[in-house]
């Protein structure tokens, strides 16, 4: 089995009332510890990797580990090119060999982000790939966009209704109180908005900064309607954490091998927690 496109993934999740987690990897060891645990816990997983993470791995590197993990473990993988705002780019992936993009025009005025995102769908489709877009803007910071809390804008359900049927997406990340990054407080998230944008449009709904909301309020979320979870900034952590801890206790160290694997299976604990949460835990089968 090679990497798959999130469509049939997402749409499988919203018929059975649970989310499929998309975890943002770094390199050949965040992949490991991702599917690793997802593979134990037969679940569907998302590699999602930023423009800067791709630039940074190499887009081939990272397109061969994608599909060397969904062989070897042979559960539903997609490697998903994440919060990317430029199209040229975005097609470079896909004629890679890339199956899932997400085009982020939010920072665009409502009439642009329809056209790019329309330019992006018709583009992807043609090769079957999948297509996730954004509207209303979340605050902090995912990469290299940062958007101010006083910018941050919550989604229209019915803009969301005109803008899924102008551009032909296959899922929708909205912005229902949550950011990218950490929390200073617990957010307080909009759940009738999320309520009222799942009964007015068909395709899955998407999570992002689900990085320190509480598993019941993420619970929540996917009763009403989210298929899809984003979580970053709480993988990251643990995984820091750990390998600081590491050359505390061992300052003299040098092996790769030996000072990253703290940091894998600090990972791949959270990576466990968050499948559960989600509820795609049996549902690679």
């Amino acid at each position: 089995m090679s990497i798959l496109s999130t469509k049939e993934m997402l749409l499988h999740a919203k018929n059975g009332n649970y989310a499929v987690p998309a975890f943002n990897i770094h390199n050949l060891e965040t992949v490991q510890a991702v599917v690793e645990a997802a593979y134990e816990l037969k679940s569907p997983t998302i590699l999602a990797a930023t423009p800067s993470t791709i630039k940074y791995a190499g887009m081939d590197y990272l397109l061969a580990i994608g599909n060397t993990a969904a062989l070897k473990y042979n559960i539903p993988i997609a490697l998903h090119l994440d919060h990317c705002e430029d199209l040229n780019y975005i097609k470079k992936c896909i004629d890679l060999g890339y199956k899932s993009v997400m085009i982020d025009a939010s920072h665009d005025s409502f009439e642009e982000n329809i056209k790019k995102t329309k330019e992006i769908a018709e583009y992807a489709h043609k090769r079957g790939v999948t297509v996730e877009a954004e509207l209303g803007r979340l605050g902090g910071i995912e990469d290299d966009l940062i958007v101010e809390e006083k910018d941050s804008m919550l989604t229209n359900p019915d803009s969301a209704v005109e803008f899924v049927k102008a551009t032909g997406i296959d899922s929708l990340a909205v912005a229902i109180g949550t950011a990218h990054g950490l929390y200073k407080s617990e957010p307080k998230l909009d759940f009738k908005r999320l309520e009222r944008i799942k009964s007015l449009i068909e395709v899955p709904i998407v999570l992002h900064g689900a990085s320190g909301i509480s598993g019941d309020n993420v619970r929540k979320t996917i009763e009403l309607g989210i298929c899809k979870v984003n979580i970053s900034t709480e993988l990251k952590i643990p995984f820091a954490d750990a390998v600081k801890n590491y050359f505390i206790y061992n300052p003299k160290a040098n092996d790769p091998r030996k000072y990253l694997a703290p940091g894998k299976k600090a990972m791949k604990k959270v990576v466990i927690e968050k499948i559960k949460i989600c509820g795609s835990e049996g549902k690679a089968l």
